[in-house]
């Protein structure tokens, strides 16, 4: 599958953005979806990740309660909503699929981790500063 990541942005502390990643070329609902971000002089780290129905998710603890992925597999589109930015939060976010439907156990096991996804999108800036 090909990911194109878009809506990022300069954005000023406690504002909100929605990145979004169009899948095509495969059919989405077959993949687990992951964002992940990079800031400067970092490691890419994980974000969020929705399974391949939508019905489970999890966050990195830094964006819990900030931030919310979400799906449309009739658009073949994820979601990550972004409120109450801060400027830690400027990276580089990219938006990952892993094929497949796995059990829950599995999925949680793995969702976080970037090497177990295998297609990426390009990345789009999210830049937060007054």
């Amino acid at each position: 599958v090909q990911l194109q990541a878009s809506g990022g942005g300069l954005v000023r502390p406690g504002d909100s953005l929605r990145l979004s990643c169009a899948a095509s070329g495969r059919t989405f609902n077959g993949y687990t979806m992951g964002w992940f971000r990079q800031g400067p002089g970092k490691e890419r780290e994980f974000v969020a990740a929705i399974s391949w129905t939508g019905g489970n998710t999890n966050y990195a603890d830094s964006v819990k309660g900030r931030f919310t992925i979400s799906r449309d597999n009739a658009k073949n589109t994820g979601y990550l909503q972004m409120n109450s930015l801060k400027p830690e939060d400027t990276a580089v976010y990219y938006c990952a699929a892993r094929e497949g439907h796995y059990i829950l156990s599995y999925y949680y096991a793995n969702a976080s981790k970037k090497e177990w996804y295998d297609s990426w999108g390009q990345g789009t800036l999210v830049t937060v500063s007054s």
